[in-house]
């Protein structure tokens, strides 16, 4: 696994990159291959926060996670934490997929260790909307989206005539997702 570390408003020290290599070097057990892709990590200091970002790119996925906490080291616990999650739950549907094209090794492996435990989520949807697509521009969806109460919002974007969502940011400020055009 190769590692680029890279310190927000923060020096990362010696010690800090080591104990990020350490931690983040654990997920490499649940891989069939050693990892050759970089992992990027992020660590920012926001308000007295700490806030880890790790991005890890993949064959057809992007494993990320972002934790903030009062502490680094914390931080950096609890991100890894929430990449075993997202392996694990990704594991058996990448599996499923990958066999059932047929002959390709498995990306994950089936089993890291006697002692691991599986940890699969039922993906079960437990509410459906419709609703119809009023033409608006963005800043009217946004303005609907803070009338509603959510952090997101479907509409029919007048200016490209596509579907598109705006959604509010951590960081308080708004975000647009249109699609690609192919």
């Amino acid at each position: 696994m190769k590692f680029n570390i890279r310190g927000e408003h923060l020096e990362v020290t010696t010690a800090l990159r080591d104990y990020v290599e350490k931690k983040l070097s654990r997920l490499e057990r649940y891989f069939e291959a050693p990892l050759t892709n970089e992992v990027n990590v992020t660590m920012n200091v926001v308000k007295g926060m700490h806030i880890v970002e790790v991005t890890i790119p993949l064959q057809g996925v992007i494993l990320r996670a972002e934790v903030k906490h009062s502490d680094m080291y914390a931080s950096i616990d609890l991100v890894v934490d929430k990449l075993e999650r997202q392996i694990r739950k990704h594991k058996t549907k990448t599996n499923r997929i990958i066999r059932s094209e047929g002959g390709k090794r498995d990306l994950f492996k089936m089993e890291v260790s006697p002692n691991s435990y599986e940890e699969e989520d039922e993906l079960e949807v437990v509410r459906t909307k419709q609703f119809d697509f009023k033409p608006m521009d963005i800043e009217e969806a946004i303005l609907q989206m803070n009338l509603i109460g959510h952090n997101f919002f479907v509409f029919s974007n007048t200016d490209s005539q596509q579907v598109s969502v705006v959604y509010r940011r951590d960081d308080g400020k708004y975000g647009l997702i249109e699609p690609a055009v192919r």
